[in-house]
């Protein structure tokens, strides 16, 4: 069940980029790894709020309320993600995982079948989290740069470079409210 609940919801993504984040800054132990799960776990609760709504009503109460039975409360429960899933999955990577599994150009997204949606959702995932992370890393890559080349004229070379630009990546990130724009552009770019 944590596997489905990491690898079918927004989790994957937020996480990876939230240690993208503290790799470019330079910290290697700050935010703790708890406290970037934790973040991620809320805004991926926050994210899939609207599917989770629809699983309680359209699976879980009629289950619990014995108007279904165990089979199609799963079935129930499995569109909203499904839907979610393919909200967020690029076609190409669809495509790759419907010819890998031999399987023919489906005339409906709902004849796709979920085990080909869910790994074209991770790989979708990966690439957009990577993808951000790249992005996130060229600010800071650019001050790592600036320091060291300040350094190196100046003849300090015993002197490390991330003492210097450390303080200067925190500055920036904190200037630009670094936090408020990596949270609002990760709940935005779910469809």
């Amino acid at each position: 069940i944590p596997s489905i609940l990491i690898m079918t919801t927004s989790f994957t993504r937020i996480a990876i980029v939230l240690s993208c984040v503290r790799n470019a800054i330079g910290l290697q132990q700050t935010p703790p790894n708890q406290v970037l799960v934790g973040i991620a776990l809320f805004l991926s609760l926050f994210i899939m709020s609207p599917a989770l709504d629809r699983i309680n009503t359209e699976a879980y109460i009629p289950y619990k309320n014995g108007e279904i039975t165990q089979e199609q409360a799963v079935e129930a429960a499995m569109v909203p993600l499904r839907e979610f899933m393919l909200r967020n999955t690029d076609a190409k990577d669809l495509n790759l995982f419907l010819d890998l599994g031999g399987f023919e150009t489906p005339e409906t997204l709902d004849e796709i079948k979920t085990t080909v949606i869910i790994p074209a959702f991770i790989t979708s995932e990966l690439k957009r989290a990577f993808t951000i992370g790249f992005l996130i890393f060229l600010p800071f890559l650019i001050i790592d740069l600036v320091v060291s080349s300040t350094l190196m004229s100046l003849g300090m070379m015993m002197l490390p470079p991330t003492m210097i630009s450390l303080p200067f990546k925190l500055m920036l990130f904190v200037l630009v409210d670094g936090w408020g724009l990596i949270v609002k552009t990760l709940v935005t770019g779910f469809h």
